[in-house]
């Protein structure tokens, strides 16, 4: 029983064993067809998804600008001067997204004593233009609604107008027909276009004087028509020509009510003329407004946005509320209307709420931005520097070539210096590459898209180093273990326990050395911190599990009696064992 027993479980955790060694097979494999240069054709719809997945270039990969600018924070009081950085950023990025840039990179950073903007654009060839775009400093407008002035009726086309002329001539040809007998409910059912009478042979029911149309109340109230007759002219209304037929009336006076019957013949109109409302300026900006704030309603407890102007503006908005209750006062930012509350009541003492269905956070956004017309930082161009489309391409063909060659290099080595376990450490490597590289592509698609650029490659080509050293302690640990008369199997298991402290914190000092410059670095420190610091974790992930994955299964009793697969001369071995 017991036997049986104990071979149930070792059938379990070998069986566990391979399921953990297939899963690292489909990770290959998927990391694999995300990291392919071409993706997979069918099916159709899993090609088109890993199409989408493009590595983002950098500056020094695609080309484009780099522009450096000093801001002017004097003019801002020390407490707001982060506030006022974010949201000059904020107004940069809306810009240069509207100049269709993918993947700009904005940022602010301080150097000596001075608050810089660095902006780089990939892809960008025109560089007086990108340059005119952002120069300009956030401003802020408040302008009034007025309305539009009127326009003049489209006209009908040559088609329409000669199509009306031939509704009228039927409509008057129907009419005659009816005034010498022809039964006019049946005229109805065979000519009316008015498709909520025609079947009831163009029975209106009893109607009341302003019900319909003013030209047909006129025919029904005010022309002495009396039951049975027909009105003896065609009617025109906006809806098309009318031949219309009272059957009877009912009550007096105000409760006059008359039943009747038409056949419309309906006719072409002009489009309607969409007129938008126009704003204009009101002498009220940006440098008007002292502050813009989250508030929140006494009694429901809702997000408001509150704002204080100064007293010029406070002068100015009292006589803008003054001449504009019930109508909209748009707030524009970077001529873009960000906010068009309406006026409610004059507002003489400079301080207004604007109130309405906002979440939190859609306040403090609207807040942020009414501070980023009130506090405007003036920014100057210090530095800038245009790199060609083909020099990016030329350094990203080298940095790959490089890098390939680095990764054989290092396989060569691995192979020739620890056979087997090499070679497993190698498929590693492989499948460590194939890992970053779906990850850089995967990363597009998320808030955190990473941008590879020539010192994120060499933080790339550097981990790939980082990610052997793991295996190198690990299989000299091994090899200790194996001179101490260790079977083999034994001694790669101890081998990895007794190498993870080491692998433990060489790579905790690479992660904290990788976060400061990533906190404190900027543009291209940064890239190669933030590649370095994946490469780390990725290689730590590959060199643990997936190594001691693979051993785990493929190493057995098979490999016991091969030894000098890992220890390259027996005799040596020997010797060692002696002379301790």
């Amino acid at each position: 029983m017991g036997e049986w027993t104990g071979r149930k479980l070792a059938m379990s955790i070998r069986r566990k064993i391979w399921i953990k060694f297939f899963l690292v097979v489909l990770l290959f494999a998927v990391a694999a067809m995300i990291a392919s240069p071409k993706p997979v054709s069918k099916p159709a719809w899993l090609g088109n998804f890993l199409a989408k997945m493009k590595i983002n270039l950098g500056l020094d990969l695609q080309g484009g600008i780099h522009l450096i600018y000093k801001v002017d924070t004097s003019g801002v009081e020390s407490g707001k001067v982060g506030e006022a950085l974010t949201g000059l950023q904020d107004v940069i990025e809306r810009r240069v997204n509207a100049f269709g840039v993918a993947e700009p990179l904005i940022e602010t950073s301080k150097s000596g004593g001075e608050q810089r903007l660095i902006v780089e654009l990939a892809g960008v060839k025109d560089i007086e233009k990108a340059k005119e775009m952002i120069k300009e400093t956030p401003f802020l407008e408040f302008k009034k609604m007025e309305a539009p002035p009127e326009q003049p009726p489209q006209e009908l086309s040559a088609e329409d107008q000669k199509y009306n002329a031939d509704q009228k001539a039927k409509a008057e040809e129907l009419l005659k027909q009816i005034q010498n007998g022809a039964d006019f409910s049946e005229l109805a059912k065979a000519n009316s276009e008015d498709p909520g009478t025609k079947d009831q042979g163009g029975d209106l029911g009893f109607v009341k004087k302003g019900d319909l149309v003013p030209e047909f109340d006129k025919v029904l109230f005010d022309s002495n028509l009396q039951p049975g007759q027909v009105y003896p002219q065609v009617v025109e209304t906006q809806f098309g020509y009318h031949i219309i037929k009272l059957l009877e009336t009912r009550g007096e006076g105000d409760n006059l009510e008359a039943h009747a019957q038409h056949i419309l013949l309906a006719i072409k109109t002009p489009p309607p003329v969409q007129q938008q409302p126009t704003f204009v300026d009101t002498g009220l900006t940006g440098k008007n407004l002292k502050s813009a704030d989250v508030q929140f309603m006494s009694q429901t407890g809702k997000p408001e946005v509150g704002i204080e102007f100064d007293s010029e503006g406070t002068k100015l908005f009292a006589q803008l509320t003054k001449d504009n209750i019930g109508k909209q006062i748009a707030i524009f930012l970077d001529g873009q209307v960000i906010s068009a509350p309406t006026v409610q009541a004059e507002i003489s003492d400079g301080k207004a709420v604007i109130t309405g269905n906002f979440t939190l956070d859609e306040s403090k956004k609207l807040a942020q931005r009414l501070n980023e017309g009130a506090l405007p930082l003036p920014i100057t161009l210090i530095g800038q520097q245009s790199v060609e489309a083909s020099l990016g391409q030329a350094s990203l063909t080298k940095s790959l070539k490089a890098g390939a060659i680095g990764i054989i290099l290092v396989m060569i080595f691995m192979i020739f210096y620890y056979r087997f376990l090499g070679l497993v450490a190698s498929v590693a490597l492989v499948l460590y590459t194939s890992l970053m590289v779906a990850l850089f592509k995967m990363s597009t698609g998320t808030p955190w898209s990473i941008t590879l650029t020539l010192a994120g490659i060499a933080g790339f080509i550097l981990s790939v180093g980082m990610a052997v050293d793991a295996n190198i302690l690990i299989f000299e640990r091994t090899k200790e273990e194996i001179r101490k008369g260790r079977s083999l199997k034994g001694a790669i298991d101890e081998g990895f326990h007794r190498a993870w402290p080491s692998i433990r914190d060489s790579n905790i000092s690479t992660m904290i050395t990788s976060l400061i410059l990533i906190w404190f670095g900027t543009g291209f420190v940064k890239g190669f911190a933030v590649t370095l610091l994946l490469g780390v974790l990725v290689s730590m992930f590959t060199a643990i599990v997936l190594v001691r994955t693979i051993l785990t299964a493929i190493v057995g009793d098979w490999a016991e009696g091969r030894k000098s697969w890992v220890i390259a001369d027996k005799g040596k071995q020997e010797n060692k064992e002696t002379d301790n």
